[in-house]
Protein backbone atom coordinates (compact mmCIF):
# COMPACT_ATOMS: atom_id res chain seq x y z
CA UNK A 1 0.00 0.00 0.00
CA UNK A 2 1.32 3.22 -0.84
CA UNK A 3 0.67 5.64 2.28
CA UNK A 4 1.28 8.54 0.55
CA UNK A 5 -0.54 8.14 -2.08
CA UNK A 6 -2.84 11.44 -3.50
CA UNK A 7 -5.89 11.45 -5.75
CA UNK A 8 -5.48 12.71 -9.60
CA UNK A 9 -7.08 16.67 -8.37
CA UNK A 10 -4.04 16.59 -6.10
CA UNK A 11 -1.99 20.09 -6.19
CA UNK A 12 0.87 21.15 -3.80
CA UNK A 13 -0.37 24.67 -4.02
CA UNK A 14 -3.84 24.26 -3.61
CA UNK A 15 -2.96 22.30 -0.31
CA UNK A 16 -0.73 24.90 1.01
CA UNK A 17 -3.55 27.44 0.42
CA UNK A 18 -5.76 24.94 2.32
CA UNK A 19 -3.65 25.35 4.98
CA UNK A 20 -3.55 29.22 5.14
CA UNK A 21 -7.33 29.45 4.77
CA UNK A 22 -7.85 27.16 7.70
CA UNK A 23 -5.79 29.02 10.35
CA UNK A 24 -7.38 32.25 9.31
CA UNK A 25 -10.46 30.62 10.09
CA UNK A 26 -9.03 29.35 13.49
CA UNK A 27 -7.75 32.71 14.23
CA UNK A 28 -11.88 34.29 13.88
CA UNK A 29 -12.96 31.76 15.92
CA UNK A 30 -10.52 32.27 18.66
CA UNK A 31 -11.19 36.47 18.52
CA UNK A 32 -14.68 35.63 19.03
CA UNK A 33 -14.03 33.46 22.41
CA UNK A 34 -15.07 35.66 25.19
CA UNK A 35 -14.87 34.21 28.74
CA UNK A 36 -18.67 32.85 29.84
CA UNK A 37 -19.33 30.98 26.35
CA UNK A 38 -18.82 27.32 26.48
CA UNK A 39 -18.09 24.73 23.90
CA UNK A 40 -21.50 23.88 22.09
CA UNK A 41 -21.62 27.74 21.80
CA UNK A 42 -18.30 28.00 20.24
CA UNK A 43 -19.64 25.26 17.65
CA UNK A 44 -22.31 27.84 16.88
CA UNK A 45 -20.00 30.02 16.22
CA UNK A 46 -17.78 28.18 14.42
CA UNK A 47 -20.15 27.35 11.76
CA UNK A 48 -21.13 30.52 11.50
CA UNK A 49 -17.37 31.65 10.98
CA UNK A 50 -17.34 28.97 8.45
CA UNK A 51 -19.81 30.46 6.01
CA UNK A 52 -18.25 33.44 6.21
CA UNK A 53 -14.80 32.15 5.11
CA UNK A 54 -16.14 30.46 2.49
CA UNK A 55 -15.58 26.58 3.52
CA UNK A 56 -16.40 23.95 1.16
CA UNK A 57 -17.02 21.31 3.40
CA UNK A 58 -15.75 19.90 6.56
CA UNK A 59 -13.55 16.61 6.72
CA UNK A 60 -14.04 16.32 10.29
CA UNK A 61 -16.20 18.26 12.93
CA UNK A 62 -14.95 21.49 14.86
CA UNK A 63 -13.31 20.22 18.11
CA UNK A 64 -13.39 23.06 20.72
CA UNK A 65 -12.18 22.05 24.29
CA UNK A 66 -11.83 24.42 27.52
CA UNK A 67 -10.77 23.84 30.83
CA UNK A 68 -10.31 20.46 32.31
CA UNK A 69 -11.27 19.21 28.84
CA UNK A 70 -8.24 19.89 26.65
CA UNK A 71 -6.72 17.19 28.19
CA UNK A 72 -9.63 14.74 26.58
CA UNK A 73 -8.40 13.29 22.51
CA UNK A 74 -10.80 13.96 20.23
CA UNK A 75 -12.24 10.45 20.70
CA UNK A 76 -13.52 11.12 24.13
CA UNK A 77 -16.70 13.39 25.11
CA UNK A 78 -16.39 16.40 26.95
CA UNK A 79 -17.46 16.51 30.55
CA UNK A 80 -20.50 19.12 29.96
CA UNK A 81 -21.02 22.56 30.87
CA UNK A 82 -17.65 23.58 31.20
CA UNK A 83 -17.05 27.52 30.35
CA UNK A 84 -14.22 29.43 29.61
CA UNK A 85 -13.29 31.42 32.45
CA UNK A 86 -11.83 34.55 32.81
CA UNK A 87 -8.26 33.03 33.86
CA UNK A 88 -8.57 29.82 31.48
CA UNK A 89 -7.44 27.83 28.38
CA UNK A 90 -9.24 26.73 25.45
CA UNK A 91 -8.21 24.68 22.05
CA UNK A 92 -9.46 24.42 18.28
CA UNK A 93 -9.06 22.00 16.10
CA UNK A 94 -10.43 22.72 12.89
CA UNK A 95 -10.40 20.29 9.54
CA UNK A 96 -11.78 22.27 6.77
CA UNK A 97 -12.10 21.59 2.95
CA UNK A 98 -11.45 24.33 0.05
CA UNK A 99 -11.10 23.77 -3.46
CA UNK A 100 -11.24 20.16 -2.96
CA UNK A 101 -8.46 19.99 -0.48
CA UNK A 102 -7.77 19.44 3.04
CA UNK A 103 -6.50 21.78 5.86
CA UNK A 104 -6.41 20.13 10.00
CA UNK A 105 -4.94 23.03 12.39
CA UNK A 106 -5.03 23.35 15.95
CA UNK A 107 -3.56 25.93 18.61
CA UNK A 108 -4.01 26.64 22.40
CA UNK A 109 -4.81 30.04 24.03
CA UNK A 110 -4.75 31.04 27.21
CA UNK A 111 -7.40 33.90 28.71
CA UNK A 112 -6.68 36.60 31.28
CA UNK A 113 -3.61 36.20 33.57
CA UNK A 114 -2.49 32.70 33.76
CA UNK A 115 1.09 32.12 33.61
CA UNK A 116 0.86 28.81 34.09
CA UNK A 117 -1.57 28.23 31.22
CA UNK A 118 -0.11 30.42 28.88
CA UNK A 119 3.21 28.11 29.68
CA UNK A 120 1.33 24.74 28.82
CA UNK A 121 0.32 26.45 25.18
CA UNK A 122 3.51 27.64 24.66
CA UNK A 123 5.30 24.71 25.36
CA UNK A 124 2.94 22.40 22.64
CA UNK A 125 4.03 25.04 20.35
CA UNK A 126 7.61 24.50 21.32
CA UNK A 127 7.21 20.97 21.20
CA UNK A 128 5.67 20.93 17.88
CA UNK A 129 8.73 23.49 15.65
CA UNK A 130 11.44 21.35 17.79
CA UNK A 131 10.07 17.96 16.34
CA UNK A 132 9.29 19.62 12.59
CA UNK A 133 12.89 20.68 13.10
CA UNK A 134 13.88 17.60 13.30
CA UNK A 135 11.84 16.27 10.73
CA UNK A 136 13.84 18.62 7.99
CA UNK A 137 16.88 18.62 9.55
CA UNK A 138 17.54 14.63 10.34
CA UNK A 139 15.14 13.01 7.99
CA UNK A 140 13.31 10.98 11.12
CA UNK A 141 10.93 8.79 10.72
CA UNK A 142 7.44 9.43 11.42
CA UNK A 143 7.75 6.26 14.55
CA UNK A 144 10.84 8.47 15.23
CA UNK A 145 9.29 11.71 15.50
CA UNK A 146 6.52 10.75 18.43
CA UNK A 147 9.56 9.25 19.96
CA UNK A 148 11.41 12.18 19.85
CA UNK A 149 8.41 14.22 20.79
CA UNK A 150 7.68 11.97 23.93
CA UNK A 151 11.00 12.68 25.24
CA UNK A 152 11.31 16.56 24.57
CA UNK A 153 8.20 16.76 26.25
CA UNK A 154 9.18 14.87 29.52
CA UNK A 155 12.55 16.57 29.93
CA UNK A 156 10.16 20.37 29.36
CA UNK A 157 8.43 18.93 32.15
CA UNK A 158 5.13 17.95 30.58
CA UNK A 159 3.05 14.69 29.59
CA UNK A 160 2.99 13.55 26.80
CA UNK A 161 -0.44 12.24 25.39
CA UNK A 162 0.67 9.20 23.14
CA UNK A 163 -2.87 8.26 21.69
CA UNK A 164 -1.91 11.35 19.45
CA UNK A 165 -0.31 10.03 16.70
CA UNK A 166 -0.72 12.21 13.62
CA UNK A 167 -2.45 11.57 10.24
CA UNK A 168 -2.47 12.15 6.47
CA UNK A 169 -4.30 14.97 4.61
CA UNK A 170 -4.66 14.98 0.66
CA UNK A 171 -7.36 16.13 -2.16
CA UNK A 172 -10.89 15.41 -0.09
CA UNK A 173 -11.26 12.61 0.82
CA UNK A 174 -7.60 11.13 2.26
CA UNK A 175 -9.63 8.15 3.84
CA UNK A 176 -9.57 7.01 0.35
CA UNK A 177 -5.93 6.57 0.34
CA UNK A 178 -5.35 5.29 3.99
CA UNK A 179 -2.03 6.51 4.87
CA UNK A 180 -2.27 5.43 8.53
CA UNK A 181 -1.10 7.52 11.39
CA UNK A 182 2.16 9.18 11.33
CA UNK A 183 3.31 7.91 14.07
CA UNK A 184 3.62 4.21 12.83
CA UNK A 185 5.35 5.22 9.19
CA UNK A 186 8.82 4.01 9.08
CA UNK A 187 9.96 6.14 6.75
CA UNK A 188 10.23 10.37 6.61
CA UNK A 189 7.25 11.46 5.54
CA UNK A 190 6.76 13.62 2.45
CA UNK A 191 6.30 17.70 2.69
CA UNK A 192 2.93 18.76 2.45
CA UNK A 193 1.30 15.34 2.88
CA UNK A 194 1.64 14.51 6.76
CA UNK A 195 -0.33 16.61 9.87
CA UNK A 196 1.95 16.14 13.13
CA UNK A 197 -0.14 16.63 16.13
CA UNK A 198 1.15 17.27 19.49
CA UNK A 199 -0.96 16.87 22.52
CA UNK A 200 0.80 17.57 26.18
CA UNK A 201 -1.16 17.99 29.91
CA UNK A 202 0.16 19.26 33.01
CA UNK A 203 2.00 16.49 35.04
CA UNK A 204 -0.39 16.83 37.92
CA UNK A 205 -3.41 19.75 36.93
CA UNK A 206 -5.80 19.13 34.77
CA UNK A 207 -5.14 21.39 32.26
CA UNK A 208 -3.53 20.48 28.52
CA UNK A 209 -2.55 22.09 25.40
CA UNK A 210 -2.98 21.02 21.37
CA UNK A 211 -0.99 22.26 18.29
CA UNK A 212 -0.82 20.46 14.87
CA UNK A 213 0.06 21.36 11.67
CA UNK A 214 0.92 20.48 8.43
CA UNK A 215 4.51 19.22 8.29
CA UNK A 216 6.25 21.95 4.96
CA UNK A 217 9.48 21.87 4.27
Amino acid sequence: MNREAVGHRFDAALMQRARERCWAVLQDIRGQMQPGIGEDDARVIATETFKRHGVERLWHPPIIRIGANTTRTYRQRSIPGVRLGQHDICFIDLGLVFDGHEGDVGDTFATGDAPQLQACAEAARQLFDEVAQAWRHEGLSGRALYDFAAGRAQAMGWRFNHAIKGHRLSDYPHSMHKGGDLGTLADAPSPGLWVLEIQIAHPTEPFGAFYEDLLCA
